[in-house]
């Protein structure tokens, strides 16, 4: 038995090999098994699959759908396809748009690895210039963003990123990355190139501020802890020490998605797609 949600929140894709059903959150799954992707499973979907067959079902009811934006933006794999859109795609075009909004000068881009090498190589070439590996990453370290203390991801950015002062020394340096969520890691990044002899640092985030939590699946940080709702964009930057900060416009990320008024983007817009006061106090 297979289910999804009413609104559509999570992905959830079903695949064939040979006689057998599968299911996944993204299709980079099927493609490692040698699976051929079928379809997505529909919000509200309940799939039944037996010696009988498939039987689709649909008991619950929604008015909209709400797929969840930041599935896009992070945490879905680049290769992967999911809410009809190919992850990779997606993620080049927001580099694109945040390039076309930008007018700063500079010598390079890096990207911050792995999350901002797409949108890093849409900048790079919107822009005409060259993609660097300005910071690199120690694949034995996994995601810092989801370790519950402070602590431990200011730790995890340390193991994880390095600078490589061969292309950064004298350089006005522009960084890409997908998101600014705290704001610590950030700051240790932006300390790291500037340690490396990087002349200016311009932090180019490719999404809109997240000024509110998830409370739909993602153990995300309390509004508190979310530096855009506390801080102004240049506040923001003084905190991270770079020289620069510009966000991708909320306009940019909605224009880049057939019928964005499909995705619920309440993590950079506040607007949530069902009421979650309640939800919001139980969670304190």
């Amino acid at each position: 038995i297979a289910v999804r949600d009413p609104m559509g929140f999570r992905p959830l894709l079903m695949g064939r090999l040979k006689d057998t059903i599968l299911f996944a959150s993204e299709s980079c799954a099927f493609d490692i098994l040698q699976a051929e992707l079928w379809r997505e499973v529909r919000p509200g979907e309940v799939l039944v699959v037996d010696k009988q067959g498939i039987r689709s079902y649909f008991p619950f009811k929604s008015d909209r759908k709400a797929m969840c934006i930041f599935e896009l933006v992070y945490f879905s794999k680049p290769e992967s396809f999911v809410f009809n859109n190919w992850v990779y795609k997606v993620r080049k075009r927001m580099g694109e748009l945040l390039a076309y909004e930008d007018d700063i000068s500079a010598d390079l881009v890096v990207p911050v690895p792995d999350s901002g090498l797409v949108p890093a190589i849409g900048y790079s070439q919107a822009k005409g210039l060259p993609l660097e590996l300005g910071l690199i990453r120690n694949h034995y370290v996994g995601r810092s963003f989801i370790e519950p203390t402070q602590e431990l991801r200011d730790i995890k950015v340390l193991m994880k990123l390095n600078s490589n002062k061969a292309v950064l020394e004298g350089k006005r340096v522009i960084v890409i990355d997908d998101s600014l969520v705290r704001g610590t890691t950030s700051k240790k990044i932006v300390n790291m190139l500037k340690r490396a002899g990087a002349k200016e640092v311009h932090m180019r985030i490719a999404s809109p501020p997240v000024i509110g939590p998830c409370y739909f699946g993602i153990d995300t940080p309390t509004r508190d802890e979310l530096i855009a709702n506390r801080m102004s964009i240049e506040d923001i930057r003084k905190f991270i020490g770079a020289d620069s900060l510009k966000y991708l416009s909320l306009e940019g990320l909605r224009s880049i998605v057939e019928s964005p008024q499909d995705f619920c983007d309440a993590c950079f817009s506040d607007n949530y797609p069902i009421e979650v006061e309640d939800i919001a106090f139980k969670m304190r």
